[in-house]
C-alpha cells in the first residue's frame, strides 16, 4: 500500500533522528542508569550524555542493501570531451536511489551567552530524478520514499513524498537570492562573472524558492566537486519551530562526488537577522554533512507513481513560482498565514491528482494554484 499523505506527515518526516538502521530512534534526555554522566562528541570532547547524543523523533525504518562502490572519475565523466560536458556529467550523476543520512552540528559559538545545542542525526530513502534537461539547464526532483518498522515487525509503507529540488544552470547572469524577512531579490551577474560556472536553485517541497548560489564545478583525476558562493537562507525544517535565536542561516555549499554516491557538504553560520538590520551578527557556526548513499533495496518504485500522477501538476506550481520570480525584482512570499502554512493546501491539491484521481485540466490548475499562493505574498506579483 502506498501511503502519500504529505501534509501531515512532512514535519515527522523531516525533524525524525535516526541509528544507522533505525529510521527516527533516538536517545532520550535522561541519562540511561548504568552509564557515565558524559559521551564523546568529536570537536568538542567530554560533554554532559544528553548534550552528546543527537536529537529527534521516535519513527523507525527498515534497513537498506547499499550498492557496490564504484570507481572515480565516473566514465561520463572521464569520456567527455569538454569542461561543459564533464559538468553536466556530474549533476546528472546525482539522480538515483539513495539512503540520504543528514548530519549538522554547532562548532563554535560567537556570543557570551552561548549555549551548544545538540547535534542532529537523521536518514531516509530517497529518490532523485531528472525532471528536466535542456543542456544548459538540468532539474532534480527529490522524493522521499520511506517503509517503517513497526513495534510488531511489521512494515508499513511506502509513505511517498514529495521533497527539495535543485535546478542547475549554465552560465546563469540571473540569480534570485535570499535576503532575509521572507524576501528573495534579483542578483545580476555579468556575463564575464558567470563564464563557466553553475548556479543551484534550491526550492522548498512545495517549489516556492529557498536559495539560490553560483560556483564552478572542479574536476581533477578522481575529485570532482561544486562549491557555491556565501548565500543566504531560510532557517531550515529541522529548527524552524525550535529555535527563535537566530532568523537566517548564512552559508558555503560544496557537491562533492563520492565512490558510494555523492556528499553535500555546508559550512553555515547562524545570523541574528538579514541585511536589512545593518551589519551581521552571529550566534553560531555550524557543520552539515549530508550523504546520499546509493542503494538497490529497498525499491523506491513508488515514487514513479506518485509522479506519474502529480507531475503535470507540480510543472505549473513550478511555472507559477518561475514568473513571479521573473516579474519581481523583490518577491516577498510568507511561509505560513495563521496556523496554515504554503505547502499545505498546494500539497492537498497533489493528493487529489494522486489519491482521488483527479483528472488534470490546465488552465484550472494554474487558476487554483494561483489562488492558493497569493495570500502568501507579500508585494503584488506584477
Amino acid at each position: 500500500m502506498i501511503l502519500a499523505r504529505p501534509c501531515r506527515f512532512l514535519c515527522t518526516i523531516l525533524l525524525c533522528v535516526t541509528t544507522p538502521l533505525a529510521w527516527g530512534q533516538t536517545t532520550d534526555s535522561k541519562e540511561p542508569a548504568g552509564t557515565d554522566s558524559t559521551d564523546f562528541l568529536f570537536g568538542w570532547g567530554e560533554l554532559p550524555l544528553a548534550q552528546a547524543r543527537p536529537g529527534g523523533g521516535m519513527t523507525h525504518g527498515t534497513p537498506v542493501t547499499l550498492a557496490p562502490p564504484r570507481a572515480l572519475p565516473l566514465p561520463a565523466i572521464a569520456a567527455a570531451k569538454t569542461p561543459f560536458e564533464r559538468d553536466r556529467a556530474a549533476i546528472l550523476s546525482l539522480a538515483g536511489d539513495y539512503k540520504t543520512s543528514f548530519h549538522f552540528m554547532e562548532t563554535l559559538g560567537l556570543t557570551q551567552d552561548f549555549k551548544l545545542a545538540r547535534p542532529y542525526h537523521s536518514w531516509a530513502t530517497e529518490q532523485v530524478r531528472v525532471i528536466e534537461d535542456t543542456g544548459r539547464f538540468i532539474s532534480l526532483q527529490h522524493m522521499l520514499v520511506m517503509y517503517f518498522r513497526q513495534q510488531d515487525g511489521s512494515v508499513a509503507g511506502p509513505m511517498v513524498m514529495k521533497h527539495w529540488r535543485q535546478d542547475w544552470t549554465f552560465e546563469d547572469t540571473d540569480l534570485h537570492v535570499y535576503n532575509g524577512d521572507d524576501t528573495w531579490v534579483r542578483r545580476k551577474l555579468s556575463a564575464r562573472e558567470a563564464a563557466g560556472t553553475w548556479s543551484q536553485a534550491v526550492s522548498q517541497v512545495d517549489d516556492s524558492p529557498r536559495y539560490e548560489a553560483y560556483g564552478r564545478w572542479e574536476h581533477r583525476g578522481n575529485l570532482s566537486q561544486w562549491t557555491g558562493s556565501r548565500e543566504l537562507r531560510p532557517l531550515p525544517r529541522r529548527e524552524h519551530t525550535t529555535r527563535k535565536d537566530y532568523t537566517v542561516m548564512e552559508g558555503e555549499h560544496r557537491i562533492i562526488l563520492t565512490s558510494a554516491g555523492w556528499l553535500h557538504q555546508q559550512e553555515n553560520r547562524k545570523r541574528v537577522a538579514g541585511p536589512a538590520a545593518g551589519e551581521p551578527r552571529y550566534i553560531a557556526e555550524e557543520l552539515g554533512l549530508d550523504r546520499y548513499e546509493r542503494i538497490t533495496a529497498p525499491s523506491l518504485a513508488a515514487g514513479d507513481d506518485y509522479w506519474r500522477n502529480t507531475a503535470a501538476y507540480w510543472a505549473v506550481v513550478r511555472r507559477v513560482f518561475r514568473e513571479l520570480q521573473a516579474r519581481n525584482d523583490r518577491l516577498v512570499l510568507r511561509d505560513r498565514i495563521g496556523k496554515e502554512s504554503l505547502f499545505e493546501p498546494l500539497f492537498a491539491e497533489a493528493d487529489a491528482y494522486n489519491d482521488e484521481g483527479k483528472a488534470f485540466e490546465a488552465r484550472t490548475a494554474e487558476a487554483k494554484v494561483r489562488a492558493i499562493i497569493a495570500p502568501f505574498l507579500g508585494n503584488s506579483p506584477g
